[in-house]
């Protein structure tokens, strides 16, 4: 048997058939068409399914059913609460799918189905308390407590990316000002590093692209890494504050190991050395700073994989 994951990120909605025993059979990708509304989101999904559901049977086994990550809350259901980098308030997702398609319907929070990847089959295999923090477009979160999920009594806890960490130039997309979102995710990093460049003008950024459009995450960092001013300021305070939010969560949890996913991510030891200099200023007990900082193993392929793994654990099988 088999399962598709999907992943639904505000940029991009990653999907894959996966194998019971945690294998990928066959992926496929599009944009995100958010201006579309919620329809083209759902037929964008459905085309997919469809287009996963055309690998050579041959290859794969009767695919069970279809776990789906999506960026805020929602509940058993599949109604989607609150998913504010879509823009969507009581989106009846996981109806709209069983309309369409012929499959059970799993939808949880997409930084909770990345950390199932994680411990079932990646970096926190066999590890029983552990927090996963996605760096992308927005900031999620997933928490394992004793080896189970955790979301809270009303299946609105984990979201990381709203711990309120200091004040900011702009507010959140939840409409909260201050939120660790808009200082850690490409978003904020981008933002704050255009604020930069209108005071700066000698950047090696403006050197490396034609439009101020082109500017994202990747090119930022890269730019730090060959020491250009305003690139190491921007990162430096995406770092400061995460280490804050990381630092709260070992405070409050104190896990074997909080993970780092996501876009950012990327940046690979470069970001995780930052932190393991910046985070132990925010533990209270600094001769306990025992909590491991590593980074997600899975890549991109995690929020598939735990979504996989939630159908299938949604199912028993």
């Amino acid at each position: 048997m088999s399962f598709i994951g999907i992943d639904l990120g505000a940029t991009e909605i990653k999907t894959g058939i996966v194998s019971k025993d945690g294998r990928i059979i066959n992926k496929s990708t599009a944009h995100t068409p958010i201006n579309g509304g919620v329809d083209s989101i759902v037929d964008s999904i459905d085309m997919l399914i469809t287009e996963l559901l055309k690998t050579d049977n041959k290859t794969i086994q009767p695919v069970k059913g279809i776990g789906i990550g999506i960026p805020g809350v929602c509940n058993d259901e599949g109604l989607v609460y609150y998913a504010p980098n879509l823009f969507w308030n009581n989106v009846p997702l996981g109806d709209l799918l069983r309309e369409k398609t012929s499959f059970p319907i799993f939808v949880e929070n997409d930084a909770t189905m990345a950390v199932l990847g994680e411990a079932t089959y990646g970096a926190a295999k066999g590890v029983s308390n552990c927090v996963l923090i996605t760096l992308g477009t927005g900031i999620g979160g997933g928490i394992i407590i004793n080896g189970d999920v955790y979301s809270g009594s009303h299946g609105i806890g984990s979201e990381i990316g709203h711990m309120i960490v200091g004040e900011n130039f702009y507010n959140c997309n939840c409409g909260n000002n201050g939120c660790l979102e808009t200082f850690s995710s490409a978003t904020a990093l981008i933002k704050y590093t255009e604020k930069l460049l209108s005071d700066y003008d000698n950047s090696l950024i403006l050197e490396k692209i034609n439009d101020i459009k082109g500017l994202d995450a990747k090119l930022i960092f890269d730019c730090a890494k060959e020491g250009d001013f305003v690139a190491n300021k921007t990162v430096d305070r995406l770092v400061k504050y995460l280490a804050i939010g990381i630092g709260n969560i070992i405070n409050i949890l104190d896990p074997e190991m909080v993970i780092m996913g996501g876009g950012i991510s990327k940046a690979g030891n470069y970001l995780i050395d930052k932190l393991n200099r910046e985070v132990p200023k925010n533990i209270w007990l600094k001769s306990m700073n025992l909590t491991k900082i590593v980074l997600a193993s899975l890549g991109n392929d995690a929020g598939i994989m735990g979504s996989a793994v939630y159908a299938k654990s949604r199912l028993n099988l």
